[in-house]
């Protein structure tokens, strides 16, 4: 009987294998194909950053799909961000707090952009949103307030309130 209902278990209910480091960068194993760029391993983490597409870990290749929720908070001396075409979602919090950040490419495979996921990164000066971008969450361009340019497309449907809260180089 245990056996059956752990097999049972097993079947629908798939495990995480773990999180590893790699570099500046930690990463959660969500199944055996994906991975979510968990959070930096550090807040001094600084300068210019490249998310790889893939990781690979005890022998296996992963896909990095997203930036996780909390990625990359209050790293303040961060100052650039490159995001690879395997990257599907911006999680929340991601960015929040990365002050010195002045430049960010979202790739045209984001579909979502989290909740505050670049709210006070005041050194962040133009934005593009890619036509992938279906939704973007409550504050998450507040208090950018260096922000003076933002392509949004008509692929958006939903804007969180307050998206561009205290953006005041913005005339929206």
């Amino acid at each position: 009987m245990i056996r059956k209902i752990t097999l049972f278990l097993m079947l629908f209910f798939p495990v995480v294998a773990g999180a590893f480091t790699i570099g500046d960068l930690s990463y959660t194993i969500t199944d055996e194909e994906k991975l979510t760029a968990l959070k930096a391993a550090t807040t001094s983490i600084s300068g210019d950053v490249v998310i790889p597409a893939t990781v690979e870990y005890e022998g296996v290749e992963y896909k990095v799909t997203a930036i996780g929720d909390d990625a990359f908070q209050e790293c303040r001396r961060l100052t650039s961000i490159t995001i690879p075409n395997s990257v599907t979602a911006i999680g929340d919090y991601a960015f929040f707090y990365c002050s010195s950040l002045t430049s960010i490419e979202i790739p045209n495979s984001v579909t979502a952009i989290g909740y505050e996921a670049f709210y006070r990164c005041s050194s962040l000066t133009s934005v593009e949103i890619p036509n992938s971008v279906t939704a973007i969450g409550y504050e998450a361009f507040g208090y950018c307030s260096s922000l003076t340019s933002i392509t949004i497309p008509n692929s958006v449907t939903a804007i969180g309130s307050n998206a561009f809260y205290e953006c005041k180089g913005l005339n929206l």
